[in-house]
């Protein structure tokens, strides 16, 4: 069996308890907290099968949270186990709850980092291609725009297969310096559009090749 089997698996799995929960509320088992663990859970679920499928699901910003979020509750759900009296109906429901939110921590909050291309848009995948490009023919990239009372200047290069990022922005009399690292060049494309007045389209027609004679 290999891995992304064993995903799939474990994902049919995952929506096979989260169904059994639904199942058990509207049967009127279950607390208020099983209210809540049961709509986290499909939430949670909604991101294994898009961490599986390798499709960007709802909003990248909620996963690494809700992982910490999970982490945090795995913790808590130990402590009303071994400290506390729940009942055998308690102590089902955090029994499962504790196995289940355990398993997709790790899976979440690595799903939930933004330098993949599974988040990127057609447009940022496009752009990180003519940026991937360049840097495969030149040895950096520096742009330098100005927009109105804003300025910014931009060096990019690559190294192994890291693409890094120096920036510095003007705003009136202020001034910041920061630098990023990425692994995809879409990543790249989106930080540049994002964070600075500077474009893919202004690093391609500053380093485009003039056509031959």
């Amino acid at each position: 069996m290999n891995l992304q089997r064993s995903y799939i698996l474990l994902a049919l799995l995952y929506s096979a308890l989260i169904l059994i929960g639904i199942l058990a509320l509207i049967l009127g088992g279950g607390s208020f907290i099983a209210l809540i663990q049961v709509a986290v859970g499909i939430v949670a679920v909604i991101g294994l099968w898009g961490y599986i499928l390798g499709k960007g699901f709802l909003n990248p910003r909620i996963w690494q949270p809700l992982a910490g979020a999970l982490a945090a509750g795995v913790l808590l759900q130990l402590l009303v186990i071994f400290a506390g009296s729940p009942s055998g109906e308690e102590l089902t429901w955090l029994l499962s709850s504790t196995i289940f939110s355990a398993l997709l921590v790790a899976i979440l909050y690595r799903y939930g980092d933004r330098d993949q291309e599974l988040w990127a848009t057609p447009e940022e995948i496009e752009g990180g291609r003519k940026l991937g490009e360049l840097l495969n023919r030149e040895d950096e990239l520096v742009v330098e725009k100005q927009e109105a009372d804003r300025q910014a200047s931009v060096r990019v290069v690559k190294s192994g297969d890291t693409y890094r990022a120096s920036v510095t922005r003007r705003h009136g009399e202020q001034e910041e310096r920061f630098e990023e690292a990425f692994n995809q060049p879409s990543t790249l494309a989106f930080f540049l559009e994002k964070f600075t007045c500077i474009t893919v389209d202004d690093i391609t027609r500053q380093y485009e090749r003039p056509a031959a004679g």
